[in-house]
């Protein structure tokens, strides 16, 4: 059993997930925007970009996209965003992505 609740700390918002086995999993809701670069196509990327957010549970805002970039911004929790921007990186197949620039939002 999974259990979720959300808690309040002088670090911001968190979300703790117990396993049911005394284990318990902290992730802190992190927003993050991202400057994708490279060759783009930017109707598959971002189809690509949005499918992964909502499997990973994030909210996305998607930003400029053209031939050599795209923008947009996920909020959720740390982990899941730094696996967005894992799976981004690969993009998708038509997509090459050389370069991507992070930054808090």
């Amino acid at each position: 059993m999974i259990i979720f609740y959300a808690e309040r700390s002088n670090f911001g918002r968190e979300m703790r997930q117990s396993a049911g086995d005394g284990r318990a999993m902290s992730g802190i809701i992190q927003g993050a925007r991202f400057t994708f670069r490279g060759q783009m196509v930017c109707e598959s990327f971002t189809e690509f970009a949005l499918h992964r957010a909502r499997r990973l549970d994030l909210e996305i805002d998607l930003g400029a996209c053209d031939s050599s970039s795209a923008t947009l911004s996920v909020k959720g929790q740390e982990d899941l965003v730094d696996a967005f921007e894992m799976a981004c990186s690969l993009g998708p197949y038509d997509c090459i992505i050389l370069d991507i620039e992070r930054a808090t939002a």
